[in-house]
């Protein structure tokens, strides 16, 4: 390993590229986005061909030894560069050494309906990136085979998404910019039941646990932060399901919400067919 970084200025064209990819119109046009950190950066590099670069300063690369040599296994090329140089590049306050560039990982909504899943999120007009990586990560965490973004949803590659899915993002298949309507849709036509999570829901989580009716395959729907799910997109469901509120607080937060409603179902999916097995990428 060289001694001295090996990009040495902020100004050199790789570290220029990847600066770009900060911006929403660059990732789309190169295909591409950052995953900062040592775990987005590992879990990057055991994604296939996923890593395409890994920029590390010289104490990130003797510290995470293991990871730049996963990155150069799994064909990525890596950079030393200064700290100024990941400074630079990377969209956090203090970044942690390495930061990698990857290929997008969405896939055809057609190929999550062939995989027959039984747990799915589907984000509806989520505007706040680190509620969609949570999500994602709270999906993924329970054992749901997919999640889909609807077209007016937050980008997937968003920075702040990426950082709070904690390496989400490359365990399951996301679909991203389906309507709401083609996604209820196919995903009933695949004979998954459609719940949209609301605080006014006419139907009670603990009472669908209860009459022993979410073990079936599931979609649940989530909406914007601030307004929640508009009529029509309630009407799509086959239920509307508020999480009930035992004690004095207002309401949860979407994420909060998204994990109770996630859960139960996972936890009603085992009781009624067994232990699931879990699609990983």
């Amino acid at each position: 390993m060289p001694a001295a970084p090996e990009l040495i200025s902020p100004k050199s064209p790789r570290v220029s590229a990847a600066r770009r990819l900060a911006k929403r119109n660059f990732r789309g046009k190169e295909r591409l986005f950052l995953a900062e950190g040592p775990q987005a950066v590992r879990e990057a590099a055991g994604h296939g061909k996923t890593l395409v670069e890994l920029f590390a300063t010289v104490d990130a690369a003797e510290r995470y030894a293991d990871i730049v040599g996963e990155a150069r296994d799994a064909g990525a090329r890596v950079h030393l560069a200064d700290e100024d140089v990941i400074a630079d590049i990377s969209t956090t306050v203090t970044p942690q050494g390495l930061v990698g560039v990857c290929r997008f990982l969405d896939v055809p909504f057609e190929e999550i309906l062939a995989a027959r899943p039984r747990l799915v999120a589907v984000l509806a007009n989520v505007r706040d990136p680190g509620n969609a990586g949570t999500v994602l990560r709270c999906a993924d965490a329970a054992g749901a085979e997919a999640v889909i973004l609807t077209d007016a949803s937050v980008d997937l590659y968003n920075p702040k998404s990426v950082r709070a899915s904690v390496g989400s993002h490359f365990h399951l298949p996301v679909a991203v910019g389906v309507p709401v309507e083609q996604a209820v849709q196919g995903l009933k036509d695949a004979g998954v039941r459609i719940l949209a999570a609301d605080g006014a829901g006419e139907d009670d989580l603990d009472a669908e646990l209860d009459q022993g009716t979410m073990g079936t395959p599931t979609a649940w729907i989530f909406g914007n932060e601030a307004w929640g799910l508009p009529e029509e997109t309630r009407a799509l469901a086959d239920a509307v399901v508020r999480v009930p509120i035992h004690g004095r607080a207002e309401s949860l937060n979407l994420a909060t919400a998204a994990a109770v409603c996630l859960y139960a179902s996972a936890r009603a999916q085992r009781a009624a067919g067994g232990c699931r097995s879990v699609t990983s990428s």
